[in-house]
């Protein structure tokens, strides 16, 4: 029997562009309603903790899923402005019943989302999706409500600095003494923390892209900017001379490095360094790293090297941390950290009160791990892990048409792993979140991050034109092995 599929949650909570359905405020308010009542199971006044980044439609969204919550009986934590991992860690820290975050993450300005938490801080799990979605076709009727039955709304601004407290008292034995450091806030949710908890830890902070104005985040700045770009902090780096730069997400949850020489430092980088530190100090939950297919091949081989356990699991960080919860019932140990996250910079150090990713909490243990290694440079620690070359493309697609049925796609791609004879990987897929395509390739030393390149934007350009997308539509292939974008060549 197929299991009922999700109308309007996807893989991150309900995303869009802002002002089409679903992100406007009538339907924005039915999904508070409804999210309240199911979430009434469990409290008579559920409170649910909301937090937003720094986009201008995040007031209005709030707005109106605060009026539903309100409608619905709950009780409403306005946190205001703060990161994604602030708000999982504030549902837990208040044993709220739910939290809510107002952000697109990574995506453009025009775009947002409503992404829920459980009261583990974890995402909510699809069968309550489906009890939500089940009820927001349902008109609201109040007409039988007393005044006791309606929730109340609290100010909870000041209850942000539990988040700041607990990333900095967690390391008092550190000191970041010594230390310059570029923080790249991407306009977004970080543009306050992370300034505040890195000089609190003692570095000297030079804080860019640190000047929300509601339209301007992750505008030519963030993680996935600087993925493609890494030469732009990097003279930041270099002017301020600084031992390296660190850049995060609009709302935080993914951070990457650019080194003293300019080399990306990524989510793949991460795992294998902080791996080496946990396990060095018998803190790796199970011996045990968890990433997704996407990473790089050479991290499988430098665990095999240390008798470190990988496991992989499909894209997405809801997997990765069901494969770490798994671990942290089976065999956690006061003081241990399941490892695990993504390429992209997504890490997930996951203990008994932290459970979902955190871009500024993956910074410091990553710097902590830096400066327990003896290593004079990050790019010295960091050049341990031989990447194989590696390339991810992304194209805008017009419609998601069953890649399966897609004959000339099929063609293509089977013309490219016949003319590589040292393919070793190729994951086409479609996004979760965005009406895009993405394939990504690898290869072993036969072949050069630049022909790949030029292999995935043929298949890419075959996907565009089998979907009708019009051509020139936004087509680019990021270099994973050092970052930065690959030109079309011919």
């Amino acid at each position: 029997m197929p299991t009922k599929k999700r109308k309007y949650f996807g893989t991150d909570g309900v995303r869009g562009h802002v002002g089409r359905h679903p992100l406007v405020p009538e339907f924005i308010t039915r999904l508070g309603y409804a999210a309240g009542k199911v979430l009434s199971r469990w409290a008579s006044h559920p409170t649910f903790v909301i937090g937003r980044d720094t986009r201008q439609s995040g007031e209005m969204l709030q707005s109106a899923l605060t009026t539903g919550l309100l409608a619905s009986g709950a009780t409403v934590v306005d946190l205001g402005v703060i990161t994604t991992p602030g708000v999982a860690f504030m549902v837990r820290k208040m044993s709220a019943e739910a939290g809510v975050v107002i952000s697109a993450s990574h995506n453009p300005v025009n775009e947002n989302g409503i992404k829920f938490f459980n009261a583990e801080g974890e995402k909510l799990k699809k069968a309550i999706e489906l009890e939500i979605e089940t009820l927001l076709d349902q008109p609201i009727d109040l007409s039988q409500a007393t005044a006791a039955q309606f929730g109340r709304r609290i100010d909870g601004a000041d209850m942000r600095e539990l988040y700041a407290d607990n990333l900095v008292d967690e390391h008092q034995d550190l000191t970041f003494d010594g230390l310059k450091l570029v923080l790249d806030c991407a306009n977004g949710a970080a543009s306050w923390y992370a300034a505040e908890v890195f000089s609190r830890l003692g570095a000297e902070v030079v804080a860019i892209h640190a000047s929300p104005t509601g339209s301007n985040i992750n505008e030519q700045a963030g993680s996935e900017h600087v993925r493609r770009h890494p030469e732009d902090l990097f003279t930041l780096v270099q002017k301020y001379d600084a031992n390296f730069g660190i850049v995060f997400d609009g709302d935080a949850d993914r951070v990457i490095f650019v080194d003293e020489t300019g080399n990306l430092v990524d989510g793949d980088h991460m795992l294998a360094i902080l791996a080496d530190y946990l396990k060095a100090h018998g803190r790796l939950l199970g011996d045990t790293v968890v990433s997704t297919v996407m990473r790089n091949g050479a991290l499988v081989n430098y665990f095999a090297q240390r008798d470190i356990h990988f496991v992989e699991t499909p894209v997405g960080d809801k997997y990765v941390m069901a494969e770490l919860r798994e671990l942290m019932n089976g065999a956690y140990q006061p003081g241990q950290i399941g490892l695990g996250g993504e390429q992209s910079g997504h890490i997930i150090l996951m203990d008994a009160d932290h459970a979902t990713g955190d871009g500024l909490r993956s910074a410091i243990f990553l710097i902590r791990a830096f400066l327990a290694s003896g290593q004079e440079t990050l790019a010295d620690l960091a050049a341990s892990i031989h990447k194989y070359p590696q390339v991810i493309a992304s194209a805008v697609v017009a419609q998601k048409i069953d890649l399966d049925q897609l004959e000339d796609v099929i063609i293509m791609r089977q013309a490219i792993e016949e003319s590589l004879p040292g393919l070793t990987r190729l994951n086409l897929r479609y996004s979760g979140t965005e009406a895009k395509v993405r394939l990504m390739m690898e290869a072993d030393n036969r072949h050069s991050e630049a022909e790949l390149a030029q292999k995935a934007f043929d298949l890419c350009e075959a996907v565009q034109d089998a979907t009708g997308t019009p051509s020139g539509s936004p087509l680019e292939v990021l270099n994973v092995t050092s970052g930065g974008l690959v030109e079309r060549q011919g």
